[in-house]
Order: structure tokens, then C-alpha cells, then sequence
């Protein structure tokens, strides 16, 4: 095997790498709701980060590597969306596992429903736009939310996993942290579905049109 073919290799392993750490980060996450010990929580936080960095390193690496090639491109994205999938999720049901109040619930609820949609929605228009060989690359709305998105879920997790072991006053701080960070990727995930639909939407019209 060649060097190259080497470094592509490893820079696809860390790409794909991100589905088996998020799903040991959900184990991690479940058992630590269960348990008073503070070492599934901390391991999750470990394994959830190394996924996190994962979607940083591997576009670095293929880049300083020059082994980018059309393949990562479409694995990376899959990748994340595994990611959140499954990180987003795992936050609704421990908000509500742990009793967290009816608004803070709610929030997350909403955001990750907003998440979920957005993101086949998207898929949706470029899937309609390549019919007409438009560039779907992915915009730089879509690269920092995706970025965004990776320590916000950390935050709010840390939040959920160890709350109950701080003080009331900090507590409550973290509370409300969490709703506004939750807010914000509302706020971030609503502006992102109304620019790509903008930018999308006349290949939909033309396909209505055809068909």
C-alpha cells in the first residue's frame, strides 16, 4: 500500500469513526442516567468529544494530506448526520429520564424535531437541484451550523449528566444557558432552512413545471 493510499485510508477511518464513538457515548449516557457514579457520564463526554474532533481533524488532515477526494466528501456528511441523530435525541430523553422542567423539555424537543427536518428537507432540494446539474456543494451556513452544533450537544449534555451533583444557584445558571444555546440553534436551524429553500427552490419549481 502506498503512502497515500495509506493516509486516505487512516482519514477514512477517522471519518467513520464517529458512528461507533456516538454509540458508545449513548451507552455511556443511559448508564450514567441510572447510576450515581460520575465515570459513564465522564466517559461519555470523552467519547462524544472524540467524535466531535473526528469531523475536525479528518477534512484538516485529507487537505494537509492532499488525499480529499469525492468519497470523504459525501461520507463526512453522513457521518454527522449519524452523529446528531443519535447525540440529539439521546438529550430529549434524558431531559425528560431526569424530570427537567416542562419548558426546558419542550425546547429541546422542538429543536431537535427542527434538526432532524431540516436536514432531509435540505437533502430533499439537492437532491431535486442535481437533476439540473446545479452545484450542491455544501454552503458556509450549513459548515457552521454543523460546527455550531458539535459543542453546543456537549454542553447541553454536560448539563443534564452532572446538574444534579452542582449547587441550586449553579444549577439554574446552567439551565439557563442550556435554553438560551437551545434557542439560538433554533433560531440557526430555522435560518438555514429558509436560505438553502431559497437557493434551491427554483429547481423545485422547474421540476413541477416539467412534470
Amino acid at each position: 500500500m502506498s503512502t497515500k493510499s495509506a493516509k486516505r485510508l487512516f482519514v477514512n477511518a477517522l471519518t467513520f469513526s464517529r458512528v461507533p464513538l456516538i454509540f458508545i457515548y449513548l451507552v455511556l449516557a443511559i448508564a450514567g442516567n441510572f447510576s450515581d457514579s460520575l465515570v459513564y457520564p465522564f466517559a461519555a463526554c470523552v467519547a462524544a468529544g472524540m467524535a466531535g474532533f473526528s469531523d475536525l481533524f479528518d477534512g484538516l488532515l485529507a487537505r494537509r494530506w492532499e488525499v480529499v477526494s469525492e468519497f470523504g466528501k459525501m461520507a463526512d456528511p453522513l457521518m454527522d448526520k449519524v452523529y446528531f441523530i443519535v447525540a440529539f435525541p439521546s438529550l430529549v430523553w434524558l431531559a425528560a429520564a431526569q424530570g427537567e422542567s416542562a419548558v426546558h423539555a419542550v425546547t429541546l424537543l422542538v429543536f431537535t424535531v427542527l434538526w432532524i427536518l431540516r436536514d432531509q428537507w435540505v437533502t430533499f432540494l439537492r437532491s431535486v437541484a442535481t437533476m439540473y446539474h446545479a452545484d450542491v456543494g455544501a454552503m458556509w451556513l450549513g459548515k457552521v451550523r454543523t460546527a455550531l452544533s458539535f459543542p453546543c450537544a456537549g454542553f447541553i449534555y454536560i448539563y443534564l449528566a452532572f446538574h444534579r451533583h452542582w449547587t441550586q444557584s449553579a444549577s439554574e445558571i446552567g439551565l439557563n444557558v442550556c435554553l438560551a444555546v437551545e434557542g439560538f440553534l433554533i433560531l440557526l436551524n430555522l435560518y438555514s432552512f429558509i436560505v438553502y429553500t431559497k437557493s434551491y427552490f427554483p429547481y423545485v419549481k422547474r421540476a413541477l413545471g416539467r412534470d
